[in-house]
């Protein structure tokens, strides 16, 4: 054990965690030249394209200093605010953490974010500088940015390049030196950590584990302490982006993986402990608590026969991503879905993609919303997710939203228009700080759903991409808000039901119905599009008629003829719109994204 090293690298997105994981892995020497890709660890194509970390991954590692065999466990956590539930899950299974930042960047908010989820779980952090080649770098003020603002030691920090490999050595060196080796009783009974799982569709439901005392054999009979299901253990192996290391056991301090031969998916859950069913420990290493989503929408099949397959995909789904929840609902415009709750709205961007790719699904999202306590005038108080599920408003006594504490951190020349921002988005400031001449650290309370659909792109345009931003959930407070409908030809469209503050429900309606002019066909009727709270109508706009010359066969003779003809055709579209339907493609659902 006093050789092994478990950490994880933690970092703002694009600081370089992926490039330092696979320089990490080259110089081990557990890859060839011929094998190596980059962004070795992210093994799916939306990762790769995106060029992002989406889920967290882990390696085992062999390394050599001093003559000195040592074994490296490294896993390799997603940046993006939305995935910071991979980082928690990670750092619960690690001794140490590598804490990465840019050199010309600086320190980020979500760098601050992580480095809180590290001292969390009580973990040695080792600063590491990246990107230190690069013309623009200043790793001395990097270092004393990291000192003042996180309050950690940085005279030592590491000055690495992952992209050249300066550095490398040196780092992996003091990881060995500074990272403790994991603690733990290899005579005790078994009790290992589920961290991670997946389904793979050879070997069924498998779980990532980290052992903290005893070990897991090949052919033990084990047992899920949660569920107390018992099954027995039909292979082993340690974790590998290319190959699969079969062992014959996991021992105290290791990390690997179980094949237990489960087929249902909901069978293994991320934070529970496996022990030996024969003799189980008596308390559990402790659990995640369950990742609260803060951004609901409806997932419907476009094929309604798939409803069905959507529900198994989301079920192997979940055991690959332990933070998404989901339920049936149904509606009147898109039939039987799903309403899943997601971590943010590149989350459910990502998870989304992953049906569509992974599972050969087409599906429709609705307009994503929050968690919403309601006051009824009975006193008592619901919660809704869902729009449509708003109660009329003589039974409503108050509504109350969820805030969230926002972190920005910007250089100073973008330090106007982004605080214009927060303003225009409800935010309260709270503190602002100059961590230097050049960049400002702002906290402002905001509601959530002001930050759920575009506000990071907005943050991020007008900073020319500079600005870093993370959030945490804080309250919920009352506010005076509404109920925005849409209907199109007089029928309320409940998939794209809003809740909205009153004061900007007009000018919300308008654009909203602007937007889905452009988008709603032309019918051979005239198609009226309003926008409404309650009864009242506050916004409309109208989808002219497709026409059709009537007249065309008439050459001459008496004006009647062509008069006949057009008031034909007047009560023929009459009747149409009276009972004509109008199909609405997938883009106007997204409509309601588009209100900036």
């Amino acid at each position: 054990m006093k050789n092994i090293r478990n950490f994880s690298i933690i970092a703002h997105i694009d600081h370089g965690k992926s490039t330092l994981a696979d320089r990490i892995i080259q110089e081990c020497g557990s890859v060839s030249a011929r094998e190596m890709t980059t962004q070795m660890m992210d093994t799916m194509d939306i990762e790769q394209e995106r060029g992002i970390t989406i889920k967290a991954q882990s390696v085992r590692l062999d390394y050599v200093k001093d003559g000195e065999h040592y074994v490296l466990n490294l896993i390799d956590t997603p940046g993006h605010v939305d995935f910071s539930y991979e980082v928690s899950k990670s750092l619960a299974s690690s001794d140490g953490a590598l804490l990465i930042v840019d050199a010309a960047q600086g320190v980020e908010a979500q760098t601050i974010a992580n480095v809180y989820l590290a001292l969390d779980n009580d973990l040695e952090l080792l600063p590491v500088i990246n990107k230190i080649d690069l013309p623009a770098a200043e790793p001395e003020r990097v270092a004393e940015e990291i000192e003042t603002s996180i309050g950690i030691d940085a005279t030592d920090a590491l000055m690495v390049s992952a992209k050249s490999g300066l550095g490398i050595h040196e780092l992996l060196d003091a990881i060995v030196d500074r990272i403790p080796a994991p603690s733990g009783d290899k005579d005790a009974t078994t009790k290992a950590i589920i961290y991670d799982s997946w389904f793979d569709q050879y070997l069924g439901a498998l779980a990532l584990v980290r052992v903290f005392d005893g070990k897991i054999t090949k052919g033990q009979k084990v047992q899920l302490m949660a569920s107390k299901d018992e099954h027995q253990v039909l292979d082993l192996f340690y974790p590998h982006p290319l190959k699969r290391i079969s062992t014959k056991n996991i021992n105290s301090g290791e990390i690997g993986v179980v094949v237990l031969g489960l087929k249902e998916a909901g069978n293994i859950n991320v934070g529970d402990t496996i022990t030996d069913a024969a003799n189980p420990a008596k308390e559990s290493v402790g659990t995640y608590e369950p990742a609260k989503p803060f951004v609901f929408a409806g997932l419907y099949p476009i094929d309604t026969d798939k409803f069905e397959e959507l529900r198994d995909a989301l079920d192997k789904l979940k055991l690959n991503d332990s933070s998404l929840s989901y339920e049936p609902e149904t509606s009147v415009a898109l039939g039987f879905g799903f309403r899943v709750g997601f971590l943010g709205m590149l989350h459910m961007e990502v998870v989304k993609e992953r049906l569509e790719r992974e599972f050969n699904l087409d599906l429709i999202a609705t307009a994503p919303s929050v968690v919403y306590n309601v006051k009824l005038n009975s006193g008592e108080t619901i919660q809704v997710q869902n729009p449509s599920e708003l109660p009329e408003v003589n039974y409503i006594d108050t509504i109350e939203e969820p805030y969230v504490r926002a972190t920005v951190i910007t250089p100073t020349e973008y330090l106007g228009n982004v605080m214009n921002l927060l303003v225009s988005k409800r935010g309260m400031q709270e503190k602002m700080d100059y961590l230097n001449e050049e960049r400002v650290l702002l906290e402002y309370s905001m509601p959530m759903n002001e930050i759920v659909v575009d506000f990071y792109d907005t943050l991020k345009s007008i900073s020319k991409g500079y600005a870093s931003f993370d959030y945490d959930p804080s309250e919920f407070k009352v506010g005076d808000l509404v109920k925005l409908d849409v209907r199109v030809a007089g029928d309320v469209v409940d998939a794209l039901s809003i809740i909205v503050p009153r004061t900007s429900s007009e000018s919300r309606g308008r654009l909203l119905v602007k937007n889905m002019k452009e988008i709603v066909p032309r019918q051979l009727f005239e198609v009226a599009i309003q926008a409404s709270v309650g009864s009242k109508i506050i916004a409309r706009e109208t989808v002219k008629s497709m026409g059709k010359n009537v007249t065309a066969k008439c050459y001459g003779g008496d004006i009647t003829r062509k008069r006949k003809l057009l008031e034909k055709q007047k009560a023929g579209k009459k009747r149409m719109k009276s009972i004509g339907k109008v199909q609405l493609p997938q883009e106007a659902f997204m409509s309601v994204l588009k209100m900036d």
